[in-house]
């Protein structure tokens, strides 16, 4: 009798410690320095802070784009989340893939208008990995988030003045979709989030689909 209480104790702790889980709220970190992706979580309405994560990232251009992003996506989280084991750990990264070959964030003006020029009048596509962490919930998940970009030809004048609109060099590929888009770009594929280095669309839904996104507390 005494044995079968206590295992119906123990039941009733572990229903009890799920239960306070499934009631808590969520602190979500967003493990990134970048205001582009603070700016889109603020406009997507979810709540987060912000931690950056004390990272090397591994930017090897002769690596496939979309290992490299998962990977960096997955440091950067995990490297936050170590700090912070209860929080909600949300780690991303961005690069551009002309084929197989990664262009991430040119040296000089010099390799930023060699990018351009081997961009000019292709389509490439935009990588962003998602890593979502959280070792209180055992979540570890990391997804390659992909949109197309299709450039304009450009000439030597077109790059010139883009050049001297933006800053090429913090930008993998040597573009932003944000500002002189009309000088460079024809198209490109919906949502502009995923082009801009955090699809918070896609963020939205899985957040919502683990049940957490009414839970993050601000």
């Amino acid at each position: 009798m005494k044995e079968s209480a206590s295992a119906v104790a123990v039941v009733l702790f572990e229903l009890f410690r799920s239960c306070k889980w499934v009631s808590s709220s969520f602190v979500l970190i967003l493990a990134s320095a970048s205001p582009r992706r603070t700016e889109l979580l603020r406009e997507g309405s979810i709540p987060h802070r912000i931690v950056v994560a004390a990272v090397t990232e591994h930017e090897d251009a002769a690596t496939d784009p979309r290992e490299m992003v998962l990977h960096n996506a997955r440091l950067k989280a995990a490297a936050v989340s170590r700090l912070h084991p209860t929080a909600l750990v949300l780690g991303a990264d961005t690069t551009v893939a002309l084929g197989d070959r990664a262009l991430n964030k040119p040296a000089d003006l010099a390799e930023s208008r060699a990018m351009l020029r081997s961009l000019s009048g292709l389509e490439h596509t935009v990588h962003t990995g998602v890593c979502l962490l959280c070792p209180t919930l055992g979540l570890d998940e990391a997804h390659d988030v992909t949109a197309w970009v299709k450039f304009k030809t450009l000439t030597e004048d077109d790059i010139t003045r883009y050049q001297a609109l933006v800053n090429t060099l913090d930008k993998a590929g040597a573009y932003g979709i944000q500002e002189g888009k009309e000088i460079i770009i024809e198209s490109f594929q919906a949502p502009i989030s995923t082009i801009m280095g955090l699809p918070v669309e896609f963020v939205k839904a899985r957040l919502a689909a683990l049940g957490l996104l009414e839970r993050l507390s601000s």
